[in-house]
Formats: structure tokens, C-alpha cells, sequence
């Protein structure tokens, strides 16, 4: 299975992407494995003709947005991201309706229509330089309010929030934290910015998935609990094969991040099936929000 992917990929002259979420064989398999928008921005740089995304939908718009000239395939349709359904332009149009004017900072994690209508884009690593290159001093962020309350409490701006979040981030709780603990008392805790404001207080890092790894692999420590969605354990264990991950609850699972099958990379090289294409009228405006976070991290 694994040969026939890499013939078709290579027949398709495609580059397969893989979010560190993804299945340990789908990873394995992959040109690149990483955060959805570095995987965007590094398979936009090369040659590549299509870009097989496994990961969920906004992932693959954003792709198509920064590649608009290569066919991007997204193996599963169904792959989408709750959290990313938590805000619509109509909601968003309303929400600004009752706000004074100010810009919106709009977390990756978003459909494409609502990166459209946004004054920049943020990912859970850059959030807080964001918002400070802003010099408005009041501030929507959208979808996620426990980044939102994250980046709030390292600036001094004043941020409205959105009351979405990730539903298995936001699952976590300190019970589930401290009995991890108990069970590795050895063990440093990474959290993601997506978890709920009370893990965070409990966190020896506070990291994205990249930075998690870059994290274990500058610590002295030997054994880390992950609090993120348990397919992170893979990716840490294989760039620290000396070292022990546990995960902060098994309960950290997103069934989204699992839906894409080796027989559904198969299907969709062969057929072609799963193209995501933005339309250019929204694709401009969200290159636009993109692009200036992009430049900032650039410039920076």
C-alpha cells in the first residue's frame, strides 16, 4: 500500500502532507509532517503540482490559498474541525455589528470565508506577536476563546473573545492533570494554548505542536505529559526515541484527525477526488489576512 502511494504520488507529481495529528502510518508515508500552516507554506515552495492534505478541511483551504496554482486534494471531505464550525461570516458580521470598529485576529483553525473577512491571521505560536503588532488597543479573536483568553493575559490590549474553543482541548481538566502527574512525577507538562485558561496554570510549557517538539528536544528532562490530542505522542517519540510521552487524558482524541485511511490517499490520488478550490473572490481577501501574518513572523 505504502509503494503504490509513493508511485502515485510521484505519477501525480504531488507532495503529501501530513498534520502531526494524523495516524502513525500516514505520518510515516508523508513529504512533510508538521503544523497546518508551515505544512501550507513549505508545500508552496516547491514544484509540486498537487498537494495531498491529511489533515481536515481548513487545513486544505488554506493550502489553496497559498497555492492557488496546484490542485489541492483533501482524502476525506467529511474531515472537518468543530471548533472551526463555531464561527460564520453572518455570526462574525453580526458579532462586529454590536462592537466598535477593530480588528479581527482570526486563528488558522477557521473556514477560508472567515479568514476572508479578517484582519489577520494568528496561529497558536505566533497569537501573542499578533496582537501586539496591532495598534488598536481593543481586539476581536475568533473562533477559540481559550486562546483568545491566553494571548490576554501576556498582552496588555484589551481582547474581545468568541465563545468557541476545541472540544477536546477544552475537555481537559485539572483532575485529569494532577493524575497524570501522580502517575509520572518525573514528568514536565506541555500544554496547548487551546486548553481551558486553569490547565495552563499548570503547565511547565505552553507550546504549539511544533513547539512541543522543539521543547522536548531542548529539555533535560526524560519524560513529558502532552496535553494535546493523543496523536502528538508519535511525532514526539519519534524525534526524542530517548525519551517518555504520556498523554494528559486518552480521552484527547479528535475523530476528525482520524478519518483519512491509507485506501482513502489511494482513492483520491487515483481518481482525483477531493479537490478543494477557493474561489478567488474569497481567496484574495484570505491571502490577504494570511500573508500579513506571514510577513510579520518574516520581518521579525
Amino acid at each position: 500500500m505504502k509503494e503504490k502511494i509513493k508511485s502515485l504520488l510521484k505519477k501525480r507529481k504531488a507532495i503529501m502532507l501530513a498534520h502531526n495529528y494524523q495516524p502513525p502510518e500516514i505520518q510515516d508515508i508523508a513529504d512533510l509532517c508538521g503544523d497546518s500552516l508551515e505544512l501550507s507554506i513549505k508545500a508552496s515552495m516547491t514544484d509540486a503540482e498537487v498537494i495531498l492534505f491529511c489533515g481536515v478541511t481548513f487545513m486544505a483551504e488554506t493550502a489553496s490559498v497559498l497555492s492557488p496554482e496546484k490542485r489541492v486534494l483533501l482524502p476525506r471531505k467529511d474531515a472537518g474541525c468543530p471548533m472551526a464550525d463555531m464561527v460564520t461570516p453572518a455570526q462574525l458580521k453580526l458579532r462586529l455589528a454590536g462592537l466598535p470598529p477593530m480588528p479581527v485576529v482570526t486563528y488558522v483553525n477557521s473556514s477560508v470565508s472567515v479568514k476572508a473577512m479578517s484582519t489577520i491571521c494568528c496561529t497558536s505560536a505566533n497569537a501573542i506577536e499578533v496582537v501586539n503588532s496591532l495598534e488598536a488597543e481593543e481586539i476581536l479573536m475568533v473562533p477559540d476563546r481559550n486562546l483568545a483568553q491566553y494571548t490576554a493575559s501576556k498582552t496588555n490590549k484589551k481582547i474581545h473573545l468568541w465563545d468557541g474553543y476545541c472540544p477536546f482541548h477544552d475537555s481537559l481538566t485539572p483532575e485529569d492533570v494532577e493524575k497524570a502527574k501522580k502517575m509520572h512525577p518525573d514528568a514536565l507538562f506541555m500544554a496547548h494554548p487551546e486548553c481551558r485558561p486553569e490547565i495552563l496554570e499548570l503547565a511547565d510549557a505552553i507550546a504549539s505542536t511544533s513547539g512541543m517538539i522543539r521543547y522536548a528536544s531542548e529539555s533535560d528532562s526524560l519524560s513529558f505529559i502532552v496535553g494535546t490530542e493523543i496523536g502528538m505522542l508519535y511525532p514526539l517519540k519519534k524525534a526524542n526515541p530517548g525519551k517518555e510521552f504520556y498523554p494528559a487524558s486518552k480521552n484527547m482524541l479528535c475523530n476528525d484527525m482520524k478519518k483519512i485511511s491509507l485506501d482513502d490517499i489511494v482513492r483520491s490520488l487515483e481518481t482525483m477526488e477531493g479537490e478543494v478550490k477557493v474561489p478567488e473572490n474569497i481567496r484574495q481577501p484570505a491571502l490577504k489576512a494570511v500573508q500579513r501574518m506571514i510577513d510579520l513572523s518574516t520581518s521579525s
